[in-house]
């Protein structure tokens, strides 16, 4: 894959499944001054929010496949449990190429269900514990039954013409980030940050309350 992974370091990568590792919060933010080349980037051409007006569009790219996604994942849905409630936070699946496909799919299948809250660890959780494979459409029909979701339903949605559009707009967006690896955020439709800019990926929850409040 031409595209790299971002890493966590080990101890921060247990940290994180276990949870332990420290939510960024607005002080810690405020008590460091991040270098924009370093910690961050600008956007050459800025990408036009789809946040609700009055909040800011903050985003995760990420991977159900990715390793350092499942670490991050516990630290992340904390910290937007805890984050203030004039952002607005959403997670967009990547695909660096076509393979990467079914899982958008799936993603955008279960939020338009309304089967996000109670699945997405849960497809974390089949790959990365469980060891199965979620990478292609029969797999993925077959999990999602196992879970006691409406099979056909599901189907229906999987292949419909919103998630295509919606697989669509992710593939845009991470082109118009400049998305080079994941787990990686983009913050406003201005600014690009990830783990090795910003050092590691508690510095990179960090970062974003920095940029939220340079809007």
């Amino acid at each position: 894959m031409k595209r790299r992974e971002f890493s966590l370091s080990a101890a921060s990568a247990a940290a994180a499944c276990a949870l332990a590792l420290p939510v960024a919060t607005p002080a810690l933010a405020q008590a460091r001054q991040f270098k924009e080349g370093k910690d961050y980037r600008r956007l050459d051409k800025p990408v036009t929010p789809d946040a609700p007006a009055g909040k800011v569009d903050v985003i995760e790219f990420f991977w159900y496949s990715c390793p350092h996604c499942n670490a991050f994942e516990p630290t992340l849905d904390a910290w937007v449990k805890a984050a203030p409630k004039d952002l607005s936070i959403r997670r967009v699946p990547v695909a660096f190429n076509a393979s990467f496909v079914p899982q958008q799919k799936l993603y955008y299948a279960l939020e338009g269900m309304g089967k996000l809250e109670a699945l997405h660890a849960k497809v974390f959780r089949a790959i990365h514990v469980e060891k199965q494979k979620l990478a292609k459409d029969d797999e993925i029909m077959a999990w999602v039954a196992q879970q006691g979701v409406d099979a056909a339903k599901f189907k229906e949605v999987y292949t419909s013409f919103t998630v295509s559009n919606q697989v669509r707009r992710a593939s845009q967006l991470q082109d118009a980030y400049g998305v080079e690896g994941v787990p990686s955020m983009g913050v406003a439709g201005k600014y690009y940050t990830d783990g090795p800019m910003a050092g590691n990926m508690q510095n990179v929850l960090q970062v974003v309350e920095y940029l939220v409040k340079q809007k």
